[in-house]
């Protein structure tokens, strides 16, 4: 792939793909995942936070930028909040809302998955 090839991009997984252990995510934490989905490539990330996990697209509803500035990094220091590293966009982990920052109101695209097994899977 040359650089000004552009990778193909889907916004939705099948279900039943695992992705891990939930306990390979911390709690409160969050992971990335990129799924290959034929030609295409959907990019993703699930929250752990009070014993529950959520997952999203990676992609703020501010600028359409992937949230993390680094590997892993979704989080607010104190593992409260989903931060777009950005424009500093402030989300609940277990609901998507934007709670503060330019995307305030906004709500990031929920992925579908639960946990099954002591394994997280798309839903």
């Amino acid at each position: 792939m040359t650089e000004a090839t552009e990778r193909k991009r889907v916004w939705k997984t099948p279900p039943n793909v695992p992705l891990c252990a939930e306990t390979d995510i911390a709690e409160p934490g969050a992971r990335s995942f990129v799924l290959q989905i034929g030609e295409a490539f959907f990019h993703g990330f699930v929250v752990r936070k009070d014993g529950q996990v959520a997952g999203y697209v990676d992609r703020c509803p501010h600028q359409g930028f992937p949230l993390a500035l680094e590997l892993d990094r979704y989080l607010t220091p104190d593992g409260s909040l989903i931060l777009c590293g950005w424009h500093g966009a402030v989300f609940e982990p277990l609901t998507g809302e934007c709670t503060g920052g330019p995307c305030a109101g906004g709500r990031l695209t929920p992925w579908p998955v639960a946990v099954s097994g002591g394994l997280i899977r798309t839903a």
